[in-house]
């Protein structure tokens, strides 16, 4: 099936919805802003990969080329997320009593493993920040006479050198960018450090010469590097989540009209991008998603809870990018569910055929549904609905029916070809008893049954309850059987 329908998508810095004119024809160039690596990242990090992996796989099935680089933060994001405090990393290998290098090596793998768990494709690259330092200080100085100034704590960005300052966060005034720390000699509220030098008498575990002196370079400086070295100004689409649109992501642009020499932001790719996109955040009531409070949500939280990862996947996809997700239990369950019932019809259809090379014309209005759902600002709510309609067709040629959900899957990254019923089951890792003791159990209980011994059923039933296993008896979706977190 061609797909004619336009990619319609959010650019947060004019707000409104534009269609995707591609820099380059054919070509889809993308930066994500990754994680700083001093810790796990909670599952509302999480979201924002997920997001981007739907974007990059969505301009993937419409054809495009795509480039897509997520940075690794491994030196400069401060404590604060804006522009005061400590470094994160400098701060975690002090209270660890560990190599700043080794935190953030484990933590980098610690968030590929989520990646990968989350079926969230690779990157064309991995930009590690500290690989980048030479190029950031060359940057530094391309703008540092027209648009910088020093102060004994290091080199700052004037804000007034460029125009429309602050229009991606609609920050109009000084108090629009009022987390930004209090700096004495800064000329302006919003200015922002673009090179810090290390304190006298100090000494850091990550720090460089520059013509400013010995220090390290700012986050924001990072990712305008990155960024532009690895896919050239302009480029197609910057993402992001919602916390970076206020400053962050401000200070880069500033940095990239700077390098670029470019005018105002009625033209967008003067940004340094095209596009600039951002997902909503995940609200979690309990508290729980903030790292200052020690415990919160990871990912493997809820994978030793017995959930899979995908089931949380398909949750993020229960709810449009640019609106906040409520995250519970109870929700996750119902997701978790709803991924059993997809994989149970796949594999149903698995067992008739395999996928065949075209869908077939029956299918073609669903998929022309779910190409015009993805291609308006990603709405995978809608996409979802309507792979499930395909999942619950009848009398239908099933080789044909799973090369369309194979089609739309490709996009919404469930993997639904490839998982099994079993690897669904809610089995906390705490769990003490082993899936083939169950399963003897169960096949007992089943013999016990056909015998109509009930009371030795029930016997066995009552053991498994004891030891934490619920078995299902009569459930729609035919699960045997799962064990209690």
């Amino acid at each position: 099936m061609t797909d004619t329908h336009p990619l319609v998508l959010f650019n947060s810095l004019t707000r409104q919805p534009e269609e995707f004119q591609p820099v380059h024809a054919g070509e889809a160039r993308v930066y994500t802003c990754g994680p700083t690596v001093y810790n796990y990242p909670h599952i509302g990090n999480m979201r924002a990969y997920v997001f981007a992996d739907v974007l990059g796989r969505t301009l993937s099935y419409k054809g495009y080329k795509l480039t897509h680089v997520i940075n690794i933060t491994d030196v400069g994001h401060l404590t604060d997320d804006a522009d005061a405090g400590e470094d994160k990393l400098e701060k975690a290998a002090k209270e660890r009593a560990q190599s700043i290098w080794d935190i953030a090596q484990h933590y980098t793998e610690a968030y590929w493993a989520d990646i990968k768990a989350l079926n969230i494709r690779a990157p064309a690259e991995w930009s590690i920040a500290t690989k980048y330092v030479p190029e950031m200080i060359a940057f530094a100085q391309s703008i540092a006479d027209k648009h910088c100034y020093e102060l004994p704590t290091g080199l700052y960005f004037d804000v007034s050198t460029v125009a429309d300052y602050g229009r991606l966060a609609r920050a109009a005034t000084d108090e629009g960018e009022g987390r930004i720390e209090h700096v004495e000699g800064k000329r302006h509220a919003a200015d922002f450090a673009i090179w810090r030098k290390t304190p006298e008498g100090e000494k850091r575990q990550m720090e460089w010469d520059s013509p400013w002196g010995r220090g390290a370079p700012g986050w924001h400086l990072e990712c305008s590097v990155m960024s532009g070295k690895l896919l050239g100004f302009p480029f197609d689409i910057h993402t992001g989540g919602i916390d970076h649109r206020e400053i962050h992501h401000p200070n880069e642009i500033a940095q990239n009209q700077a390098f670029c020499c470019t005018n105002g932001l009625d033209v967008p790719a003067n940004s340094g991008a095209r596009v600039w996109m951002h997902n909503n955040f995940l609200v979690e009531r309990s508290g729980k998603m903030s790292k200052s409070s020690g415990e919160f949500l990871r990912l493997q939280l809820l994978i030793d809870k017995g959930y899979h990862p995908l089931a949380y996947r398909l949750m993020c996809l229960q709810a449009h990018y640019r609106s906040e997700l409520e995250f519970s239990w109870d929700g996750l369950g119902a997701a978790l569910t709803r991924l059993k019932r997809l994989v149970m019809a796949v594999t149903a259809l698995r067992a008739q055929a395999e996928p065949v090379a075209g869908s077939g014309a029956r299918f073609a209005p669903f998929l022309d549904r779910f190409a015009a759902a993805l291609s308006d600002d990603l709405n995978t709510p809608v996409g979802l609905t309507v792979l499930e309609e395909v999942a619950a067709l009848k009398k239908v040629d099933a080789g044909e029916k799973l090369a369309a959900i194979a089609a739309m899957d490709a996009v919404l990254g469930l993997d639904l070809l490839a998982l099994d019923r079993a690897e669904l089951r809610l089995r906390p890792k705490a769990a003490e008893i082993a899936e083939a003791e169950i399963e003897a159990t169960l096949a007992r209980r089943k013999e016990a049954r056909a015998a109509k011994d009930f009371a030795a059923s029930d016997a066995l039933r009552d053991e498994l309850a004891a030891r934490g296993v619920e078995v299902m008896d009569g459930d729609p979706l035919g699960w045997e059987w799962k064990l209690g977190g």
